[in-house]
């Protein structure tokens, strides 16, 4: 499910969790309504809102998290391509192929990345394809170095795609985690529990039916912004491609 569609289903859930619970303020019968159950359930939902508060909050922070992760590997890939362009490029014109193999490969993976049609999937299987990186790594292997400079540049570009492919693996293992489902229904079954208590008690006004709903709109859209943090290349809020395209735009020259 989307994010927009996992929040609006949250949403509902915990607005019928408030509605249920006004409902049974009116076929509960009056014991079941004293004070000494207004504790219980008082100290019951105030639990349910600690438990409810630590874990959105620790998913908001992991989803952060894994969001800074995979900018941080996507910038540090592409500074690699560029000192991987220079290697080549110093190398001489025997490097000529793998120049613009790597660059062709680069800016194809990067269109796939970022383009404005891309989704979760198709940006998970861009990370997934290690074929341009094993291209590149046979022309490499296919050098000759006719000296101990080219030895060096050749033995230094081969460490860089090293690095480069452990990167890749690392950003695809976090792009394709995410949040799991059983978890969020755990979770939105908490939050709709806990709204259930909060409308058992809770006056018949316009003042107290706004409150719950506006309570019901931040929770569901906290589960809006882990589900956005999970997908860091597609959604509302996505990961800029200015860097990848800025070191698009140098390969070759």
């Amino acid at each position: 499910m989307s994010p927009m569609a996992v929040s609006l289903t949250t949403l509902l859930c915990v607005l019928s969790g408030a509605l249920a619970g006004l409902i049974l303020q009116t076929v509960l019968p009056g014991h079941h309504l004293r004070e000494d159950s207004k504790d219980v359930v008082r100290v019951v939902t105030g639990l349910m809102a600690t438990l409810s508060a630590l874990v959105l909050g620790l998913l908001i922070a992991s989803g952060k998290s894994s969001f800074d992760a995979v900018d941080g590997e996507l910038r540090q890939i592409a500074a690699k391509v560029i000192v991987l362009d220079r290697a080549l490029a110093q190398y001489g014109p025997d490097a000529k192929d793998a120049r613009e193999l790597l660059r062709n490969g680069y800016a194809a993976g990067v269109d796939r990345l970022f383009s404005a049609s891309g989704r979760h999937a198709a940006a998970s299987g861009a990370m997934r394809d290690a074929a341009p990186l094993e291209q590149l790594d046979a022309k490499l292997l296919a050098l000759a170095p006719a000296n101990d400079a080219q030895r060096a540049l050749k033995a230094r570009a081969e460490r860089i795609i090293e690095d480069m492919t452990q990167s890749r693996w690392l950003t695809f293992g976090e792009i394709a985690g995410g949040i799991p489902t059983g978890f969020v229904v755990v979770l939105v079954s908490w939050l709709a529990a806990m709204f259930v208590g909060f409308g058992l008690f809770a006056p018949r006004s316009a003042t107290a039916i706004a409150a719950l709903v506006i309570g019901a709109l931040a929770v569901s859209t906290s589960i809006f912004l882990i589900e956005e943090l999970s997908r860091p290349l597609d959604g509302v809020i996505a990961l800029s491609g200015e860097a990848m395209r800025n070191a698009v735009a140098v390969l070759g020259k």
